[in-house]
This record gives structure tokens, sequence and C-alpha cells, in this order.
């Protein structure tokens, strides 16, 4: 993606975030209502601009959304992250119990993988046998 630099600092269009995040425009402001996104910065007609630094937070956040991290626990995160240094390990901790939470998923989806690729099989040696016998036609 391609931003605008203003003093060397690259600057990113609503339209530019969307694409580069899979966010919608609503998402973004939404986010930035209730505090998971910092106030973004506006050109002098009032436009929406993300600095580099929105855009990599937004990128935390489209994450650990789709790792099925709640929005409370998102929020935590940013409260911690902007509390500052001494935060950190509370950081690790928050993010480690998320992980442990994503861990089990994998290993439930995996279970119900396996459950599937057995159907398959199933189905594939059923076709097996019924090409292996003869055709039976019936005489009258």
């Amino acid at each position: 993606m391609r931003c605008a630099r203003i003093n060397g600092v690259g600057v990113y269009t609503p339209g530019q975030v969307v694409e580069e995040t899979g966010f919608s425009l609503d998402t973004l402001r939404y986010y930035e209502r209730i505090g998971l996104l910092e106030p973004v910065g506006r050109n002098a007609a009032g436009q929406r601009r993300f600095s580099e630094d929105d855009v990599s937070w937004l990128g935390m956040i489209r994450c650990l959304r789709d790792t099925g991290m709640p929005i409370a626990e998102m929020l935590r995160f940013a409260q911690l992250v902007r509390q500052g240094e001494h935060t950190i390990e509370d950081r690790i901790a928050l993010l480690a119990e998320h992980d442990r939470k994503v861990e089990a998923q994998i290993a439930d989806l995996r279970q119900k993988q396996g459950g599937i690729q057995r159907k398959i099989q199933y189905y594939k040696d059923v076709l097996t046998m019924r090409d292996m016998l003869p055709d039976c036609e019936q005489t009258s």
C-alpha cells in the first residue's frame, strides 16, 4: 500500500486503511469510539488520516480479533499498552492466556478435522467397494 508522506511520516487515508486491514470504515469508527483505537488525526479539511502506528496497531487488533479475543480483553490490552512499559508483565499474562485459548481451539479443530477425514475415507472406501463388485443384472 502506498501512503502519502508528510514530514517523513506515513499518512494513510481511511480507504487505504480499509484495504490494508480488512476492517470496514464502520468498524474503524467503532474502534475509535470505544477507545480500542486512539483518536485518529485529521487533516486541515477534517478528514481522518491514519499514521503508520495506527495501521500497525490495527494489524495487532486484527490478529487478536481473528483468533477470537473478546473486545473487552482487547480493550484491556489497549489500556495496558497505553499505560506504559511497567505493564509489560500484565500484557504477557493477557496474551499468554489468549494463546492458551487459541491452542485449545486449534486442538479442538484438529480433532474435528480428524472426524471429517475419517468420513472422507469411509466414502472413498464405499466407492472402491462398489467399483469392485461385479455388475449384477437382473434377469427375467
